[in-house]
């Protein structure tokens, strides 16, 4: 099956669209999958079965994985086997019906506004490091990128002049997104940054540098949170994905309409922001109390 699988690789690796990260992320995915294969002597894809799938399922949950990684990893392997079909090797998928057991969706974590404000005031803009940190948050939050979005970012994707910015989201997708005006003067200070390290050759025209010049990881950026949130004493777990679910639940709350929020974070279908809704809830509980005449306990009927 390891020749399957690397033809299957280079096959996405020459698809428009396809990014390193998400290549990188299907080669983990299926890597695992060969393993399973090999223990259990599959050798080509005709001895795969409905059976075989459902034993692997089942060792994907036995980890104890969150239902979005083990959904992540079958959709690797589900994309393998439709090629294979393609390619003549199988008849038919036998991952067809194969579904999960089902399990409570979790709520994205969120930041409050006051912890967001603390958070984004954490970097020390008297120091290079800081003012790239300071930066790099402002820009989460005000736009609502995701991680790969925010770190692929080049200096010709910015339009500070109309406050904008083009990221490239999943699956290629190109969307424009609003910078506001703190984004705007903290990447003006960082982009006016003397000692800004210059580009490295392979870093393009990154925005984002390390201290060598080179694009950030994900990995980075994800360490550029932790220690701001030491520094802004805010003690529990947070991402840079916590600053996107933040920047959603916050415009909800404010008002903003479900369909903006849906084009502002450039998911592909609407029910992927109906989970936002949920974190609104106690917001619009209290906005409820305070202004229906009939919500307050005082103006209940007293019990007879």
């Amino acid at each position: 099956m390891d020749e399957w699988i690397d033809q299957y690789l280079r096959r996405l690796k020459n698809a428009k669209g396809v990014s390193e990260h998400t290549l990188r992320a299907y080669g983990t995915d299926l890597a695992l999958f060969a393993q399973f294969c090999e223990e259990r002597g599959v050798e080509v894809p005709s001895d795969l079965a409905p059976r075989a799938m459902r034993a692997y399922l089942g060792r994907l949950e036995d980890k104890g994985l969150a239902g979005t990684s083990v959904q992540r990893k079958l959709s690797a392997v589900r994309g393998l086997l439709k090629w294979l079909v393609e390619e003549g090797q199988l008849e038919a998928s036998p991952a067809v019906g194969l579904r999960r057991r089902r399990t409570p969706r979790n709520l994205p974590g969120v930041l409050s506004e006051k912890e967001v404000d603390a958070l984004l005031a954490a970097p020390d803009s008297a120091t290079p490091i800081g003012r790239r940190d300071r930066a790099l948050l402002e820009v989460i939050y005000s736009a609502g990128t995701r991680a790969s979005e925010t770190i692929g970012l080049d200096q010709e994707h910015l339009d500070l002049r109309n406050g904008t910015a083009r990221v490239m989201g999943k699956g290629g997708k190109e969307r424009l997104v609003a910078l506001g005006s703190h984004a705007l003067a903290a990447l003006a200070a960082y982009r006016e940054d003397p000692e800004r390290p210059k580009p490295a050759p392979r870093a393009g025209g990154a925005l984002f540098l390390g201290p060598r010049g080179t694009r950030l990881t994900v990995r980075t950026l994800e360490r550029v949170v932790e220690r701001n949130l030491v520094t802004a004493h805010i003690h529990r777990r947070a991402t840079p994905h916590t600053l996107r679910h933040s920047f959603a639940t916050h415009l909800l709350d404010r008002g903003a309409d479900l369909r903006s929020v849906q084009e502002m974070l450039g998911h592909a279908h609407l029910v992927t922001t109906q989970i936002y809704t949920h974190l609104s809830i106690e917001r619009l509980r209290e906005v409820y109390e305070l202004a229906h005449p009939r919500a307050a306990a005082e103006s209940k009927p007293a019990e007879a």
